[in-house]
């Protein structure tokens, strides 16, 4: 006598060789228990099972073990505790700091030396809170810190002429996003600050290409500029976004443009023939994006950053004699 199967149509797939392991391990419940997870997904909770088939717990335990046994199934591991949120940087007293401050051992009164130098003038006791914020809560290496300071000044002198320099509260915000984004030693730093610093002059290149007047940027301005840059569009690319926004919009509009670059990037086009042909050229490598063309050198800002290093090493390596003097 022959069986035919019910509801053909509808089929759950199972290879041979799950089946003929589940054939010749014996047990019913585990085929069992094995067609109804694979029916659902092979991610509903066993209690539905259980509920489904009358099963006692042991039962379901003992199909559930069957399945672990021949290798088709695992217990599901139970998800970690999401990472409590960071706490706030602690209340540092006067006491801490005059304690940190008279430790000879201690690079931080070298650094406090360094940023007053550099800021030139005496650090308050709320700055002073703020330095050993990034020192002692964020962990931040004093010639990172060095490097902080100093590209925090010269960003000043850019948007706000010579004379206006930064509080130690906004070089603390801007330490917080380098420690985010990982910038904690003293190469990550040179790294991130050759590419601030390229990322400064392209912006110029770019507001000349945009037909706009030279000014610095606001925040949104420069995460696009720097998106564009990371995608690899070029010159030529970027003028015929600017043109069709203008044709569009009848004026600039930074985010209608960053859509156009965006759905461009998407399609894997990026220099000016790859856009008008339409086409999806070979993939490229993984890696560094190719430089735009037209990006030429940091310009003074760049050099003044490779100043600081070379000065930053000087005073570390003089630190590192005194300590070990």
């Amino acid at each position: 006598m022959a069986l035919e199967l019910a509801l053909p149509g509808e089929i759950v797939a199972l290879s041979a060789q799950t089946a003929d392991t589940l054939l010749r391990s014996g047990s019913g419940d585990g085929a069992l228990l094995y067609l109804w997870l694979l029916r659902h997904g092979g991610d509903t909770p066993l209690d539905k099972a259980r509920h489904a088939f009358g099963w006692d717990g042991v039962r379901l335990e003992a199909a559930q073990a069957v399945l672990t046994g021949l290798g088709l199934a695992k217990v599901a591991q139970p998800a970690p505790p999401p990472r409590p949120e960071p706490q706030s940087p602690p209340e540092y007293t006067a006491a801490d700091l005059t304690r940190e401050l008279d430790n000879a051992a201690s690079p931080f009164p070298g650094l406090v030396a360094e940023v007053q130098r550099r800021l030139g003038k005496i650090l308050s006791t709320s700055d002073l809170r703020s330095l050993y914020t990034l020192y002692d809560y964020l962990g931040l290496p004093a010639e990172v810190i060095c490097l902080l300071v100093s590209w925090c000044v010269e960003e000043f002198r850019r948007k706000y002429g010579e004379g206006r320099l930064p509080r130690m509260s906004q070089i603390q915000k801007e330490g917080f996003i380098w420690s985010r984004q990982g910038v904690d030693t003293t190469e990550a730093a040179e790294q991130h600050l050759q590419r601030l610093a390229l990322l400064r002059g392209r912006e110029g290149e770019i507001l000349r290409l945009l037909d706009q007047k030279p000014r610095p940027l606001v925040k949104q301005e420069q995460q696009w500029v720097a998106a564009w840059t990371d995608m690899g569009f070029g010159d030529d690319a970027l003028r015929l976004a600017y043109e069709k926004t203008i044709l569009k919009k009848q004026s600039m509009d930074w985010k209608y443009m960053n859509g156009i670059l965006c759905g461009w990037h998407k399609k894997n086009l990026h220099t000016l023939a790859e856009i008008e042909a339409g086409d999806r050229p070979s993939r490229r490598p993984t890696g560094a994006p190719p430089a735009p063309s037209g990006a030429g050198a940091p310009g003074e800002a760049g050099q003044r950053v490779r100043e600081d290093m070379e000065r930053m090493r000087e005073y570390m390596r003089r630190q590192r004699e005194t300590e070990g003097g």
